[in-house]
């Protein structure tokens, strides 16, 4: 246990936050309540989004660890404040994105939606507009329902530049970058 917690602690230092994250999660599985290994999970886990701040919060647990009986819930308050700030920095960029988008031509989405009924889908109501007008997105599940019916529709080049333009404002989102990955497998398949 002692060796892997060390070759979690070394892939972590490294840059390889993926293996320590298994590495600490395999240790933590054996042994649930190591404070070392739960802190080591949380900040391999923020490292994948945030690597300064989470390369300072392993420093910062290393100083403490000693001195502190709650070390291990310290970082984790720390942690659990980053993770806030950075959702209430995401709404309100995004609130600012929706009140731009609100001002500039455009359709919203919910129109956008129905124009495809009254055409044969996605594709041609999509074909009707793409040059002359811009969907307005105002929330993630429009972003969501919008760049999966571009991928779906072969439009890959348009929901790349859509998923890569919005990067910054839903950061290290799981569903956003499963849709790289079913783009990436779409492609694949043509």
């Amino acid at each position: 246990m002692k060796r892997l917690l060390k070759r979690a602690q070394m892939k972590f230092l490294g840059g390889s936050f993926d293996e320590a994250l298994r590495d600490y999660g395999m240790v933590l599985n054996d042994n649930p309540l190591l404070s070392e290994a739960k802190v080591g999970v949380i900040l391999s886990d923020l490292a994948l989004e945030s690597e300064d701040e989470a390369k300072a919060l392993f420093d910062y647990y290393q100083v403490i660890k000693s001195s502190s009986d709650n070390a291990d819930e310290i970082i984790d308050q720390l942690v659990e404040s980053i993770y806030s700030s950075k959702s209430k920095i995401h709404e309100i960029l995004f609130e600012s994105f929706k009140e731009q988008a609100e001002y500039e031509d455009g359709i919203r989405y919910s129109d956008f939606l129905k124009h495809i009924q009254s055409r044969d889908g996605f594709r041609e109501a999509f074909e009707d507009i793409m040059f002359s007008t811009r969907v307005v997105l105002t929330s993630k599940k429009e972003f969501m329902s919008f760049v999966t019916q571009l991928i779906t529709n072969d439009f890959h080049s348009m929901a790349l530049e859509y998923l890569d333009n919005t990067a910054p404002l839903f950061g290290n989102d799981q569903e956003v970058l499963a849709l790289y990955t079913k783009l990436k497998n779409n492609e694949n398949s043509l």
